[in-house]
C-alpha cells in the first residue's frame, strides 16, 4: 500500500462470461490493495474501460459477441498504457503470439492457481503504482508552480516572474507585450498585487471596446453639460483608480488624440474632466498592454512615439505557449482540475492519445485557447478520462495523418510524460540516424520544438 497522499488504488477490470472464472480472479486479488470491477458482458466491460480508464484489464479470450482479441485491439488503440492480460482455456501458441504482438501484457492458460495470477500481476501493479505516485507528485508540484495567479514552471516563465518581482515595488508605468491569449492581464494583476498600490483598486479598460468619441470621458470623466447627453458629472477611470492601478489593455487601439492627453496625464499626474477648467491630482500606476507591434505602428504614424517611450521604460514580454511548451502538461492539469470542480465531475486527466493530440497542436490562441479546449472537453467527457472524442472538432479534424513509417513510437511502460517524451525523442533520433528534420517529421513537431526538447532532456545528437 502506498503512503503517497492523493494516490488512488489500482483499478482492474475483469471481463469473463463465466461467473466461476470471475469469482476465482476476484478472490485471488483480494489483499492486493486494488479495486476490481467485474463484467460478464464484454461490451459492458469495454464501455467501462473507455469511461473509467482502469490500469489493468483481465479478459477471457473466447467470449460471445466481442472476443478478447478484439477487446485487446480496442483497448490498445484507446490507451496503450493500459495493461491487458488475456486468459483462455483453449491455449494455442499461435493465439499467444498474436496476443503479445497486438500489445497484450501477458497470456495465461486456464485453469491457473491464484498465486500464479498474483505473481504475473506483481510487476504490473508496481509499475502502475509508481506511475500514479509520479502523477500525484506532479499534481502536488503543480499546486506550487504558480506565481500571483499565473501557472508555469518553464524557464521563460521563471524569467518573467523574476522581472515582475524586481519591477513591482518601483514602477510608475509598464508596457506588457505578447500575443493574444498569453495572459497579459494576469501579469498586470501580479504587478498590482506585489506593488505599493496593492491596497488600492485595480481598474482594467479594454481600449478596443471603447467608442472613439467616448474615450476622453471614459478615462478622464466629464461634467454635466460637457456634450449632448451629459446629464450629470461622471468620474473617469483615472479618478476611480486613484491610489491604485489602471490597466489600459490593447492600448494600440487608442485614438491619437486621446494618446496626447494620456501622455500629459502621465507626465503631470493630473487629469482634467471633459468640459471642466479644473485639474485634479491623481496617484495612479499605469500598465499598458498590447499584442500589436507598437514600433511598427509608430513608423506608420498610428501610435505616438513620445507616449511609447513614456510607457516602455519597462517592457515585459509574455511568452507564447509554443515558447513555453514545457508548461503544456502543467496548464492542462490545472484547467482540468478547475473545470472538473466547476462542473462537479470526477476527471482524472487525459488519455495518452489525447495528450499526444494536444502536443501536436500549434496553439495560435495560446493559453486562452488551451483553457477553452479543456473547458469544452470537461463538459463533453462522460467518464473519468478525457479522450480524443471529447476534444473540439477543429483539433480532431486537423490531426495530421501518421507518417508512413515505422511502428508508432509508444512507450507504455514509462511512469511519466517527461520520461515518455525522452524515450520518444531518443527512438525518433535513432530511427533517423540523428537527422533532426527526419525526427521532427516522424514525431510531427517543428524542428524548433524538437531542438528545444532535445536541450530540455540533455540529449546528445
Amino acid at each position: 500500500m502506498t503512503d503517497v497522499p492523493g494516490v488512488r488504488p489500482i483499478s482492474i477490470a475483469i471481463i469473463d462470461d463465466r461467473p466461476a472464472s470471475v469469482e476465482l480472479m476476484q478472490s485471488a486479488l483480494q489483499n492486493l490493495d486494488v479495486e476490481t470491477h467485474a463484467f460478464h458482458d464484454p461490451e459492458q466491460g469495454l464501455e467501462f474501460i473507455l469511461n473509467h480508464h482502469p490500469q489493468i484489464v483481465l479478459s477471457d479470450l473466447v467470449m460471445p459477441g466481442l472476443t478478447g482479441m478484439e477487446l485487446l485491439e480496442r483497448v490498445v488503440e484507446f490507451d496503450p498504457t493500459i495493461d491487458v492480460i488475456l486468459t483462455t482455456a483453449f491455449y494455442s501458441t499461435e493465439s499467444a503470439v498474436e496476443a503479445i504482438r497486438k500489445g497484450a501484457a501477458d497470456y495465461l492458460n486456464k485453469p491457473f492457481p491464484p498465486n500464479l495470477l498474483r505473481a504475473r500481476l506483481e510487476p504490473l501493479l508496481a509499475r502502475h503504482r509508481a506511475r500514479l505516485e509520479a502523477l500525484a507528485l506532479e499534481q502536488s508540484l503543480a499546486s506550487q508552480a504558480s506565481f500571483a495567479g499565473m501557472i508555469g514552471n518553464s524557464p521563460p516563465m521563471w524569467h518573467l516572474y523574476s522581472q515582475i518581482q524586481r519591477i513591482a515595488p518601483h514602477y510608475r508605468t509598464v508596457l506588457v507585450t505578447g500575443p493574444t491569449g498569453t495572459g497579459k492581464e494576469l501579469v498586470a494583476k501580479a504587478l498590482h498585487q506585489l506593488g505599493p498600490s496593492a491596497a488600492g483598486p485595480f481598474v482594467p479598460l479594454n481600449c478596443s471596446a471603447v467608442v472613439e468619441t467616448l474615450f476622453e470621458s471614459e478615462l478622464f470623466g466629464h461634467v454635466k453639460g460637457a456634450f449632448t447627453g451629459a446629464t450629470h458629472d461622471k468620474v473617469g477611470l483615472f479618478e476611480h483608480a486613484n491610489n491604485g492601478t489602471l490597466l489600459l489593455d490593447e492600448i494600440g487601439d487608442m485614438p491619437l488624440a486621446t494618446q496626447a492627453k494620456l501622455l500629459r496625464t502621465l507626465q503631470q499626474q493630473e487629469i482634467q474632466r471633459l468640459g471642466s477648467l479644473q485639474t485634479r491630482k491623481v496617484n495612479v500606476r499605469v500598465i499598458a498592454a498590447t499584442h500589436h507591434d507598437l514600433r511598427a505602428m509608430i513608423a506608420r504614424g498610428a501610435f505616438r512615439q513620445d507616449l511609447f517611450y513614456r510607457l516602455s521604460m519597462i517592457e515585459l514580454k509574455v511568452p507564447s505557449l509554443t515558447e513555453r511548451d514545457a508548461d503544456l502538461q502543467l496548464l492542462t492539469r490545472h484547467f482540468v482540475a478547475r473545470y472538473a470542480a466547476q462542473f462537479n465531475k470526477t476527471i482524472h486527466g487525459l488519455t495518452y492519445r489525447a495528450q499526444l493530440l494536444l502536443r501536436q497542436h500549434s496553439w495560435p490562441g495560446n493559453v486562452r485557447e488551451l483553457e477553452n479546449v479543456i473547458g469544452h472537453a470537461c463538459i463533453m467527457v462522460m467518464g473519468t478520462m478525457i479522450d480524443v472524442d471529447d476534444l473540439p472538432d477543429f483539433l480532431r479534424n486537423h490531426e495530421e495523418a501518421p507518417p508512413e513509417a515505422p511502428a508508432p513510437l509508444v512507450a507504455p511502460e514509462l511512469s511519466s510524460l517527461d520520461e515518455q517524451e525522452r524515450r520518444l525523442l531518443t527512438e525518433a533520433l535513432t530511427k533517423t540516424g540523428g537527422n533532426q528534420s527526419g525526427a521532427a517529421r516522424l514525431l510531427r513537431i517543428s524542428r524548433d520544438t524538437l531542438r528545444y526538447r532535445i536541450k530540455k532532456h540533455n540529449l546528445t545528437v
